[in-house]
This record gives structure tokens, C-alpha cells and sequence, in this order.
């Protein structure tokens, strides 16, 4: 180590999707238990950095190595310093990373996160890289120790894999097949961390809403969203990402029903064409996409509704790209993440010709632009109805908190899941992180809401949460993790103000402890 007087210090860096950060939260959380300490806010290094890596675009490899280039300058000047390789790509690169970045001291894959802190000791000891990569899943994520960054959120990990085989997805081979948690473990989980303050779970699954297919129950999902509005204290619940193929009516009728679970659904369209949509191997079609949107709406008036396409998929002719743009004007999506095809290696669509890059770029720019005016239409449609925020954290990765200088504007997320930026009226309550805050939309851009209602005479309430509570008490030094049994792992104490809180799976605690 670069100084054996105080504890190693660590940073992981995440690349990729939900799954991904949830997975960084445990690793983090393991190396507190080993007694590493995190770098402090703003570091870009520290005595131990950890990639985690995703392999689902073709960039993923090109940002990997990018970041193992700058970290091998800041090795060689830093002696004792390791560098750890985990995640997707590494799942699937194995040894080549260490062939190509001979620098990198630990790869390992998404099935034995739990070894992360033996590897590097290992490393250490033998002076030697080491690659351990597991076919099946060793240890469920969520019994790891973790540490999370935020105080009001928090990810819930319902299932682990996937059972489909879309053509153009690399995933089933590399996070394996579904995996499914008991009922009762997950609504422990929330639970125990609402118990600590966070105010909004967001449950994560490769197909979210085939949740229940390893233990034969089809309506385990819908059961579950309804069990989480028991959870008094809960405010918010999300879900991320349903497969439309088993999107169900029984979870839509428990989005609707269940006060706490929010009108916002992310559902990747990836394509409009059926054609297209045959063959990527999604089994639904665009009517059927279209069906489901509709009865959302029908249920949820208000509920804004994103989605992922594929933009360029081998075969797509200008027709079945005009199929897309048809299905996307008629979804009304409030956003949508759009791709360029990616042809991935270990995939069935790999082996397909590609179509020219000029005709993919000219495509993905017309679907952009369409999906840009959509998305100011819909957001205009939104001025002066009256809205609940959950305020960010202007430290954390969600664009929260100051929105610039001159306005001196905070930031928080409406319940249907948009980015509200608000001015807090001079004299007014400040909220805190994790509080609540009610306000008038007064305008509509694109990717975000304005409300300056306050400073007009309009609508401006705080609600105070214990979200805000633990904040400050983060900030003073005092925060109370609230669980027991997991040793070292919090590593911090209690915390560093402005930084992340060091939460392992946490026990229950009285409402008023």
C-alpha cells in the first residue's frame, strides 16, 4: 500500500446499466469489510480501483482499456497501488484483459463478487495477476455487505439472469438464467432500509416482471408491488426493466391500486417493425406493445412511459424503419433511450451482415429528432399542473440538487420519474436531500421541467422526511446505520459529510429508535 500509517483506500468505477451500480454498491461494501476506506468525494484514484464493466455495446471494450491506459500512468507512479477488472466484459474477456492491460492485478466475473477482497490479497501476495471467473452464480448479490451512495434511494435486486434469447443481447450468457429471491427476503431488505431512512426502492431484474418463474409463480410481481405498499414509510416504488412479452394486466392493475408505486414504466420497444421484432427474437409485436400503453394509460392517466430502441439492426429496411417511427409517434414516450446497433461476438445476430454506417447514423438522427419533439410536446403538456418532488443530492450521479449558479436552483424527481428543477422562494424553507417538495410546473424543455412557482406567488410546500433527517445527520457525523451483524462493513462510521453512507444488509430497528 502507498501508506501502511492509515487504511487502503478504494474507488470503483461503474460502467454501464442499474444492475451494474447495484453490484458496485457491493463491492464497495466488501472492501469496507476487508478495511479498505473509500477515496474521499472527487477522487479519480486510489490505493485500490475497481472497473466494473459492461459488455452490452460495442464501446464497452474501447472505455475499458481507455480507462486502464490513464490508470497505468498513475500505477507505475504509485507503488502498492492494485487495479481490479469485474463485471460483464470481464465475464466474457477472462484472461484476454490481462493479456492486453498486464497492469490490471484482479478480473473476476458476475457471479463471485464475493471474492473481490481475496483476489487482491492474493494479487498482493504472489505478486501475480489473478483471474477467477465462476460459470454459475456463486452468492446472491444482495447477501453481500453494501455501501450505498445515496440516502433517500435505494436498489432492491429481485432476480438475477435472463431466460430469453434475444438475438442482439449478450446478457444470458454472461449474468446466466434467471435467479429469483424469496418474497420475503426482498420486503425484509426494504424494510430494513426504510428503517434507515430511504424513502424509494427501485427493484431491479434483467426482466423484472417475470419475477417468480423459478419458484412457479406467474404472479409473484404484481403480488410483490402490493406487498411493498404495506411498508409504512415507503413513499416511492419503482421497477426496472418488464419484458413486454409478460407484461401482465395483474401488474398494471397493481400499479394503479398501490398508492406508493409510481406512475413511470420503462419498456424497451427496441423495435417497431414485426419483422424486425421476429428477428431479434422478442416474442411480442408492435400491436401488442401498443396494447399495453394503452391500458397503462387507461389505468394511469398520468403515467410517463420510456423506452429503449434499436436503431439499424441487421435486415432493417427503410420500411421497417418507418414502422419504428410510426410506433414511437403513437407512444408518446416522455424519453427514450435510442441506440445504433451493436454487433456483439457470442451473439446469433453477430454473424449477420451489417447495414451501411451512413444509413444507421441518417436513421438514428430522423428517430432522435421525432423522439426530441415528442418529448418537449409532452413535457409542455405538463405546465401548471402541480407536482411532488423528491429533492436530489446535489453530490450525488442523479443531476440533482444546484442547477446553476444564477438561479440557485435544487432539483428533484416528479413521481412519473422526470427531472424537476425548482427555485426555492427567498425566505422559504431549504429542503434537505430526501425531503418532498411541492410545486406548479411553469415550463417544459425536452429532458427536463422548470418550476419557479414559489418565487411567483404559486405553490411552494416542504415536506420533511426521515430521508432529510439521516441526511443531516450524515453531515453532522452521527448518522445511525441501524443494523446489526455485519461487522467491519461499514467501514465509515458514520460517514462522510457530502459522501457516500456505508450501509451492509441491514437489520430491523424501531421506527423510533
Amino acid at each position: 500500500m502507498t501508506d501502511t500509517t492509515t487504511a487502503p483506500t478504494y474507488l470503483v468505477r461503474t460502467l454501464g446499466c442499474q444492475m451494474n451500480a447495484h453490484d458496485s454498491e457491493h463491492m464497495a461494501g466488501l472492501l469496507e469489510g476487508a478495511g479498505y476506506t473509500s477515496a474521499p468525494v472527487g477522487a479519480d484514484v486510489a490505493d485500490v480501483v475497481v472497473i466494473n464493466t459492461c459488455a452490452v455495446r460495442e464501446n464497452a471494450a474501447t472505455r475499458l482499456y481507455g480507462n486502464l491506459g490513464q490508470l497505468a500512468s498513475v500505477k507505475a507512479k504509485r507503488p502498492g497501488m492494485q487495479i481490479a477488472v469485474g463485471g460483464c466484459l470481464a465475464q466474457k474477456d477472462r484472461g484476454e484483459i490481462v493479456e492486453k492491460a498486464p497492469w490490471v492485478d484482479v478480473v473476476f466475473g458476475t457471479h463471485n463478487l464475493d471474492v473481490l477482497p481475496v483476489l487482491l490479497e492474493r494479487a498482493r501476495h504472489n505478486a501475480a495477476a489473478q483471474v477467477e471467473i465462476e460459470e454459475s452464480l456463486q452468492v446472491f448479490p444482495s447477501t453481500l455487505p453494501s455501501r450505498r451512495d445515496a440516502i433517500a434511494s435505494g436498489w432492491v435486486s429481485i432476480s438475477v439472469g435472463c431466460n430469453n434469447t434475444c438475438t442482439f443481447c449478450i446478457v444470458p450468457s454472461l449474468r446466466g438464467k434467471e435467479r429469483d429471491r424469496r418474497p420475503g427476503e426482498i420486503l425484509a431488505e426494504i424494510q430494513a432500509l426504510v428503517s434507515q431512512g430511504v424513502v424509494e426502492i427501485t427493484l431491479l431484474g434483467q426482466n423484472v416482471n417475470s419475477y417468480g418463474v423459478e419458484f412457479g409463480d406467474r404472479g409473484a410481481f404484481a403480488k410483490l408491488l402490493r406487498a411493498c405498499g404495506q411498508i409504512e414509510g415507503l413513499e416511492r416504488v419503482r421497477f426496472t426493466s418488464p419484458h413486454p412479452a409478460a407484461f401482465t394486466d395483474d401488474v398494471i392493475d397493481a400499479m394503479a391500486e398501490t398508492p406508493n408505486v409510481m406512475p413511470s414504466l420503462h419498456m424497451p420497444l427496441q423495435s417497431g417493425s414485426d419483422a424486425i421484432l421476429r428477428a431479434m427474437r422478442r416474442s411480442y409485436r408492435s400491436a401488442k406493445f401498443l396494447g399495453i400503453l394503452d391500458r397503462v394509460r387507461e389505468r394511469m392517466p398520468d403515467a410517463a412511459i420510456t423506452t429503449d430502441i434499436i436503431v439499424g439492426f441487421p435486415g432493417e429496411t427503410e420500411e421497417d424503419f418507418l414502422e419504428t417511427m410510426r410506433v414511437v409517434e403513437a407512444s408518446r414516450f416522455s424519453s427514450a433511450f435510442t441506440f445504433q446497433y451493436s454487433p456483439r461476438p457470442g451473439t446469433p445476430a453477430y454473424e449477420l451482415e451489417p447495414l451501411p454506417k451512413a444509413v444507421v447514423q441518417e436513421r438514428f438522427e430522423r428517430l432522435h429528432a421525432l423522439q426530441e419533439r415528442v418529448s418537449l410536446a409532452e413535457n409542455q403538456a405538463i405546465v401548471g399542473r402541480t407536482v411532488e418532488l423528491l429533492v436530489l443530492d446535489s453530490s450525488g450521479k442523479d443531476a440533482g440538487g444546484r442547477k446553476d449558479a444564477a438561479t440557485a436552483r435544487l432539483s428533484g424527481r416528479a413521481p412519473d420519474n422526470r427531472l424537476v428543477h425548482f427555485t426555492v422562494p427567498d425566505g422559504a424553507e431549504r429542503p434537505r436531500p430526501g425531503d418532498l417538495v411541492t410545486v406548479d410546473v411553469t415550463h417544459g424543455a425536452p429532458h427536463h421541467l422548470i418550476a419557479d412557482s414559489g418565487i411567483a406567488g404559486g405553490t411552494y410546500a416542504v415536506r420533511r422526511t426521515r430521508a432529510g433527517d439521516a441526511w443531516d445527520a450524515v453531515q453532522a457525523g452521527e448518522h445511525d446505520h441501524g443494523h446489526g451483524g455485519c461487522g467491519d462493513a461499514c467501514g465509515t462510521g458514520g460517514g462522510t459529510p457530502g459522501g457516500p453512507v456505508g450501509l451492509g444488509m441491514p437489520g430491523l430497528r424501531r421506527a423510533d429508535a
